[in-house]
């Protein structure tokens, strides 16, 4: 009986107990909401500031040991390269490889701190990059080639492998090898990208073996 009792009055609705609920204007309907605001520091002050609409949370960067490594391009001194250029297609691929010597120039990388090996094809361009990496001689590999589409699959299988090739030799190394062969549909496209409209490719991988090579030789030995 005093069993049934309690379960009857578990089932009443509790009353006399009022719970408070948040002031709204007259006809308004849509649900409470939560709003933050975010504002971030210029870098030097290494600030991120996080603020709520009831107090602001300071959070620095500085010490929570946040580090950005980048290579720089201006820190040439001492890095040595090696340049992979295939022969075929060679009237792009010189092109290619005066860009990059042109921009080792600029960036003051010394002539005899560069070295030019020229191998058959792109097919061929992956193991002479992974053999210099391991010679510990360079800090940075430049792999320059140039393969065309033609009218059979010969061009998918050398372009894959040469690409594939060219990150597992940088892989394999440790050493940064960069990859700067052309892979295009035609020859009016490729020499638009060997000096023409569209730039010179070879120059701006040289622009990226330097910048990796700084930042493998100052940053992460």
């Amino acid at each position: 009986m005093a069993a049934t009792s309690a379960a009857a009055n578990l089932a009443k609705p509790l009353t006399g107990i009022r719970f408070p609920l948040p002031h709204f204007p007259s006809g308004h309907t849509s649900r409470p909401s939560i709003s933050f605001s975010t504002s971030i520091r210029t870098p030097s002050t290494n600030l991120v500031s996080v603020r709520s609409r009831h107090s602001p949370v300071v959070v620095s960067a500085a010490a929570a040991g946040t580090q950005h490594l980048i290579g720089s391009v201006t820190k040439t001194e001492g890095l040595r390269f090696a340049v992979v250029v295939a022969r075929f297609n060679e009237v792009v691929t010189n092109l290619l490889l005066e860009g990059a010597l042109e921009t080792f120039r600029r960036y003051s990388v010394r002539e005899e701190d560069i070295t030019v090996v020229k191998v058959p094809g792109s097919f061929e361009i992956p193991v002479v990059a992974q053999k210099l990496g391991r010679s510990g001689k360079f800090h940075a590999i430049l792999c320059i080639g140039a393969v065309i589409r033609g009218d059979t699959t010969h061009y998918e299988a050398v372009a894959n492998s040469a690409a594939s090739g060219v990150m597992s030799a940088g892989l394999d190394s440790g050493v940064p090898c960069i990859f700067g062969v052309l892979t295009c549909e035609d020859m009016d496209q490729t020499l638009n990208r060997a000096g023409g409209k569209a730039g010179n490719k070879g120059a701006e991988a040289a622009l990226t073996a330097i910048e990796m090579a700084s930042l493998f030789e100052h940053h992460i030995k």
